[in-house]
């Protein structure tokens, strides 16, 4: 029990400390969102009329306060119209738990707010779609780094010190040396536009894509494959290393020894105890590198044209659309944190003597 509650403080700081710092980040930088959503027709009356809106007329404190105020399940909102909290029905999902003449606590599902830049398109509904992208390309990716990467790996350690170790160090140190929007840009150039002949693929593209006559979206896999290679790249150069050095050291135990010495093969000794018991650090990487994968693949779904939060992130940075920016990034954080109690989890099922360090 004392584990729940320690790692739901620490998911309730983290996320905090997310909202606080991007809210305050964007209202010190320049740029004024209103003037962005008017474009060229903004005129004084208009610029007036917006701000009063989405209560950028307030100072920077009180708009902070009104946006927690809209991520809280419990809340307080105003019965005046005029007010920038006032419980419209469309707005909130919620249930009342106090009233009075002036105002209202409700219950209520947290409230990303609407999408500046997108008139009328909520953020949950910008996540709701670019989402389910990013995960199709993060687990791609994901699947192609463990299993090439613990094959290198295993391959390496298993012929230590030959041509064939030495080759795949040097593969894994240029992996995890290149950065993925160069890889990207290098990938998309020379197998979507050099070798396109060859390998049929585009330089940039998502996984739906309209019909040639625009009527209907259809699934085109083969967009998949460029950028979860690219995104791929640095996690296998990892793993590989990690798997390499890990059961380099396992294979040197005691009760390795014993297996050899009552006469099992080396495939069996490797197979049902060496592996195992090599994989805990790798696991333990690996919760990262998926959360990684998400923020990584901002850059890498731009460079592609793949339709995903990572797109919608530079899109929004790009546009100073704060609720889509917010509500992305926290996110990936409530990802990121679901991944590593997972994670937590898989590894005392790995190694029983972990569980009372969580």
């Amino acid at each position: 029990m004392f584990w729940f509650w320690k790692k739901l403080g620490n998911i309730l700081i983290t996320l905090f400390g997310v909202v606080t710092v991007i809210f305050f980040l964007f209202n010190i930088l320049p740029g004024d969102p209103t003037q962005m959503m008017l474009g060229q027709n903004e005129n004084s009356e208009q610029l007036i009329v917006l701000k009063k809106k989405y209560g950028f007329d307030k100072p920077v404190f009180t708009q902070y306060l009104y946006y927690l105020n809209d991520l809280s399940l419990v809340s307080y909102h105003s019965k005046n119209p005029e007010n920038i909290s006032f419980l419209k029905e469309n707005k909130y999902n919620y249930f009342s738990l106090f009233e009075n003449k002036n105002s209202f606590i409700v219950v209520k599902t947290p409230y990303l707010r609407d999408s500046y830049q997108k008139n009328g398109v909520s953020v949950i509904e910008i996540i709701s779609n670019t989402l389910p992208n990013t995960f199709v390309l993060a687990f791609a990716s994901i699947l192609i780094a463990v299993f090439l990467g613990l094959f290198f790996g295993i391959i390496s350690a298993l012929n230590k010190n030959t041509w064939i170790d030495y080759s795949i160090q040097l593969l894994s140190t240029l992996g995890m040396s290149v950065p993925s929007f160069f890889s990207a840009i290098v990938f998309a150039w020379f197998f979507g536009f050099v070798l396109n002949e060859f390998t049929g693929l585009n330089m940039t593209g998502s996984l739906y894509e309209l019909e040639d006559y625009g009527e209907n979206m259809k699934l085109q896999l083969k967009n998949l494959i460029l950028p979860s290679l690219v995104l791929g790249i640095r996690p296998i150069a990892v793993i590989s290393q990690m798997m390499r050095n890990s059961l380099l050291k396992v294979l040197s135990k005691n009760y390795i020894k014993t297996a050899y010495a009552k006469g099992l093969s080396r495939f069996n000794v490797v197979k049902n105890h060496a592996i195992k018991n090599s994989l805990n650090p790798v696991i333990t990487a690996l919760s990262g590198w998926f959360a990684s994968m998400l923020a990584g693949s901002v850059f890498v779904e731009y460079i592609f044209g793949w339709n995903g939060l990572g797109k919608e992130i530079v899109d929004a940075l790009n546009k100073l659309d704060v609720p889509v920016l917010i509500g992305s990034v926290l996110t990936i954080s409530i990802i990121f944190i679901m991944i590593n109690i997972f994670v937590d989890i898989i590894y005392t099922w790995l190694d029983p003597r972990t569980k009372n360090n969580f």
